[in-house]
């Protein structure tokens, strides 16, 4: 059996502002392509299926559209909700939605409820943990604490009970287990994308609490990983943000025979656009060769000047059309004034000396000769106002 292990959808998300809707088309069918060429029987999605609550109708449109595709390719699917879904809404008409192979675990009180698949007479029981809000759910867990180790584990706990009664329950020779789960755990790698999934601390739930599951599959954190030979986060199909430049985004593909889990592999997925991160003076990045490659990629720039350069933005945009994130680094370091501007402005000989100094407050660079007879022109307009008045 071939199980395509993915999350992180994120659907409806935009990166810095771009929409993001027509590359999460070309990766959707991407995927469906994979599963028709890789014959894979069950696609999982491990979380953050959407990116809010309250996803778009053209959001809703296009995963209700894929999943109909996925299941004409001959796919099953299993999906769970994540921190950035709405549990009850990504739920709706789960048990009707099941009966057409489409199985949506989003309520804490199904999370030992596993879909049943055959493997030649043994059994593979796939289980689906929604993401466990602590302070939420320890309650009806009947956890220790409100806290994500503590939940985590009791929901475990409920999982590995249904595994023994099955077992033992002997209706077949032999009952392998796959879990979803949208958690952090530890020994992952984070991106800058990702929502943390606790207030004042990390969250991270320890691996061992996985121990003798035959494979899990992980949604939260975006970058493909493995943490175990049995535990792994397929990661984000699409980079969410520039700290995720040097990912390789796909999935896993992970076979199970009547003996358990029989290998796993990386599909990969192109992403589109390309992102660069690009980090010199203005003059270098407009005039070297050497840049050439990121013109038709998202960028993220940081100049280098010792001097902020005018108009930074909109030059940079004449060569790299899609810069979305700018920032200021000077090679020789921030330029510090050991005065505060309170201290500056009381030195000030006139208004003149004023309107400069806030000048160079605001952007950190002096006002050249050409700004300075602007600002001392509209002064004297001022002033003449003034006195007609």
């Amino acid at each position: 059996m071939r199980i395509l292990h993915t999350s992180d959808w994120h659907l409806g998300r935009s990166f810095h502002g771009v929409g993001m809707l027509p590359a999460q088309r070309h990766f959707l069918d991407q995927l469906v392509q994979s599963v028709q060429e890789k014959s894979v029987d069950v696609v999982l999605i491990a979380g953050d299926v959407y990116d809010r609550a309250l996803p778009g109708v053209d959001v809703v449109n296009l995963l209700s559209d894929t999943l109909a595709r996925i299941r004409a390719a001959g796919a099953r699917i299993i999906m769970t909700s994540g921190n950035h879904d709405s549990a009850s809404r990504l739920g709706f008409g789960g048990a009707v939605l099941a009966h057409g192979g489409v199985h949506v675990r989003t309520r804490t009180a199904d999370l030992a409820m596993p879909v049943e698949l055959e493997l030649d007479g043994a059994l593979l029981a796939v289980y689906g943990i929604p993401y466990l809000e602590p302070r939420l759910c320890a309650e009806e867990l009947g956890a220790e604490a409100p806290a994500h180790t503590a939940v985590m584990q009791a929901a475990l706990e409920r999982i590995r009970a249904d595994l023994a009664a099955r077992r033992n329950a002997g209706r077949a020779a032999t009952v392998h287990s796959l879990v979803l789960a949208h958690t952090f755990a530890s020994g992952g790698l984070t991106s800058d994308s990702e929502r943390d999934l606790s207030i004042g601390g990390v969250g991270a739930i320890p691996l061992d609490l996985f121990d003798g599951l035959d494979y899990v599959a992980l949604g939260h954190l975006h970058g493909r990983q493995q943490l175990s030979q049995s535990v792994r986060y397929s990661g984000s199909p699409l980079p969410y943000s520039f700290s995720e430049a040097g990912h390789r985004k796909g999935g896993y593909l992970v076979e199970f025979d009547t003996g358990g889990l029989a290998g796993v592999e990386e599909i990969n997925w192109e992403t589109g656009r390309r992102l660069a991160i690009l980090k010199a003076t203005m003059a270098e990045l407009l005039d070297s060769p050497e840049y050439g490659w990121a013109e038709e990629a998202y960028c993220q720039i940081t100049l280098t000047d010792n001097e902020r350069p005018l108009r930074a933005m909109e030059r940079l945009r004449e060569r790299f059309p899609d810069t979305l994130v700018l920032a200021f680094e000077p090679a020789s370091g921030p330029q510090r004034n050991t005065h505060t501007y309170s201290e500056r402005i009381a030195k000030a000989q006139d208004d003149l000396d004023i309107c400069c100094g806030f000048l160079e407050h605001v952007r950190s660079r002096a006002a050249d000769d050409a700004e300075r007879r602007l600002l001392a022109g509209a002064l004297e307009q001022a002033a003449a106002a003034e006195v007609s008045a």
